[in-house]
């Protein structure tokens, strides 16, 4: 490889643009590593050192300097269909479609969320973008366009995020919304707000500022029951079917109790009746270790008078009606004295 591309392509992470390397190495040069295979054009203009790169055929995920793979069981014509851009690793690919952007670019949608840790993008995913109306840049294979009027890379409508510029997180949660699988769409809100990186209000304003998002009114529901207290998906399930309707009094979720120094959190809690439902996860399940912890837990509620009762993820989805009526039948007994 000819040294000044070599020393290009290191100190640039193994990316290039064809307008930034062309003042530092001829034409022919990138001409020549592209014909030889060292450079592979991923997007217009946007070049990367091909040993990055997976060949292919390599199913997804496999390392780029992992063996050669065995030769490919499909027509060479259908293997060269995988787009360029989606051979790469999670970082370079986005740094990759970022430079096709050419500085006017933000990652965005589902691709934000990964930068923002909330949610990993699946490989099979393509890289989303944000840039300006009338940027003249287009989507390409693998890569989709989201043209917003008056953006900016750049405060206030996107920040710089482990050294790229990525949208707000508000912002990429509500984009995002429709564009993921119906299974997935709760995760990254539940996680932004538990993690402390948003709150509900925050979320709701930006989506006001989208009133035509498809499966809008899904978001604000889910919006509602996180502010109301709910902290995952059972918590939601638990507050649509259960905890709430007739004949059921005001509770109090992810209420904070603080006992010999300990600050704990009650999932459903009658403040009334001195009552924690607790709503164990399915993967709590047969687990000993958090066993014993909900049990050392349990004991220290127990001193001052509070009553733990746990529903199994199973059981209180697949009982609703059962397990709303003991709940109700457990409230009257404390409240009786019984």
């Amino acid at each position: 490889m000819n040294g000044e591309l070599s020393e290009l392509l290191r100190r640039h992470g193994g990316l290039l643009t064809w307008a930034a390397a062309v003042q530092v190495v001829p034409e022919w040069t990138l001409r020549r590593a592209c014909g030889a295979g060292i450079l592979l054009r991923v997007l217009p203009g946007v070049y990367v050192d091909a040993r990055l790169a997976p060949p292919p055929n390599a199913p997804p995920g496999l390392p780029p300097n992992a063996p050669p793979l065995a030769p490919p069981t499909v027509p060479p014509s259908a293997s060269s269909l995988v787009p360029s851009l989606a051979r790469l690793p999670p970082e370079l690919r986005h740094r990759a479609a970022l430079a096709y952007g050419y500085g006017r670019a933000a990652l965005g949608g589902p691709t934000a969320l990964h930068a923002w840790g909330v949610r990993g993008q699946p490989d099979g995913e393509p890289v989303h973008l944000d840039v300006p109306a009338g940027s003249g840049l287009r989507s390409r294979p693998y890569l989709v366009l989201h043209h917003r009027r008056g953006f900016r890379p750049a405060p206030p409508h996107a920040l710089n995020r482990r050294g790229v510029p990525v949208v707000r997180l508000e912002r990429a949660l509500v984009d995002a919304w429709p564009l993921l699988p119906a299974v997935d769409r709760p995760a990254p809100l539940i996680r932004a707000v538990n993690d402390g990186l948003t709150t509900p209000a925050r979320v709701r304003s930006a989506l006001a500022g989208t009133p035509r998002l498809t499966r809008r009114a899904e978001l604000r529901v889910l919006l509602d029951r996180l502010a109301a207290g709910c902290r995952s998906p059972l918590e939601v399930w638990g507050h649509d079917h259960v905890f709430t309707g007739p004949a059921m009094p005001r509770l109090r979720r992810q209420f904070r109790v603080r006992i010999e120094g300990r600050a704990m959190y009650l999932d459903v809690y009658a403040e009334r009746e001195r009552v924690d439902f607790e709503l164990d996860g399915a993967t709590t399940h047969g687990d000993p270790g958090q066993r014993e912890i909900d049990l050392r837990r349990d004991a220290l509620l127990a001193t001052r008078g509070i009553l733990v009762v746990r529903f199994a993820h199973r059981r209180l989805v697949r009982e609703p009606d059962r397990v709303r009526a003991e709940i109700l039948a457990i409230l009257a007994s404390r409240r009786s004295g019984r």
